[in-house]
């Protein structure tokens, strides 16, 4: 997610379709926010037009090699601000091509409905929740696009604060769902087995540890973002505005990585499934 109030503001933000890449039995846009079928989840990434992962890897990677040279090499100073640049248009490129995820967000949230499906009600009402502050951050950042673009004559400050908030509401949302399924499977796996029953069959144990590390992965790569998401927020909250450059794009390069490598284990495992 990243405002245009500034050429030179390295402020690349996340893409809210990203969140959706997870392994075994995901569940929601995120990390394994206990949705849909990973058909649904992996259907969604797709239609969302900002869902290309090299853009965001790359200008996070400019970021932090730029952040580093600025800082600490001060006779490559102007290479880092040329990565900075960088950065700052793809950016952008991934803001305005944000303007077209809407629909899809959209039809996702439809098919996800009130949760019905979800057995647990903590994770029903946290994947609601979750679609909720997904689908009102992308009108919220438009607005904010258009004000900077001069389009609208509104201020775009208050716009970019209101989406900033809502993608860490949705982080934080994504955190506290991964949080509670690590600790289920977790019980799940490590509880007694019953006098009179099985255990739990190899292939059930394999899926089901495969989905804790998958919800691991999930979590670490929120709480990059959720750093970042803070950062981006009014001086005055917590440590908002006081990350430097480099900090923030090894930040956004951490959960990028992550991101793509849940996505790509996961179109493997799909493709291996499929009859």
């Amino acid at each position: 997610m990243a405002p245009l109030h500034s050429s030179l503001d390295v402020r690349v933000r996340d893409s809210v379709s990203k969140r959706i890449f997870h392994s075994v039995n995901p569940v929601g846009p995120w990390p394994g926010r206990g949705r849909c079928s990973s058909v649904l989840q992996n259907r969604r990434a797709t239609l969302t037009a900002s869902g290309f992962p090299q853009i965001r890897v790359l200008g996070y990677c400019c970021q932090l090699v730029g952040g580093v040279l600025v800082e600490q090499c001060p006779t490559r100073s102007e290479v880092g601000t040329r990565l900075l640049v960088v950065s700052t248009q793809l950016s952008h490129c991934r803001t305005i091509l944000r303007l077209f995820d809407d629909l899809s967000m959209f039809v996702y949230t439809k098919q996800y409905g009130l949760g019905a499906q979800e057995e647990d009600a903590f994770v029903r009402l946290v994947s609601v929740l979750g679609n909720l502050a997904d689908q009102l951050y992308y009108p919220c950042e438009h607005v904010a696009w258009a004000a900077d673009a001069r389009v609208l004559h509104v201020d775009s400050s208050r716009w970019w604060t209101l989406s900033t908030a809502l993608w860490a509401l949705s982080l934080l949302l994504g955190v506290a769902r991964s949080l509670w399924m690590l600790l289920k499977l977790r019980q799940r796996l490590r509880s007694p087995t019953a006098p009179f029953t099985s255990p739990l069959p190899r292939g059930k144990r394999r899926a089901m540890e495969a989905q804790m590390q998958s919800e691991a992965l999930s979590l670490l790569s929120n709480l990059a973002d959720l750093a970042n998401a803070v950062h981006w927020l009014p001086r005055g909250v917590l440590w908002a505005g006081r990350f430097p450059p480099w900090l923030v794009g090894l930040m956004g390069t951490i959960s990028s990585i992550l991101s793509m490598y849940q996505a790509a284990r996961a179109g493997g495992q799909a493709e291996a499934t499929t009859p």
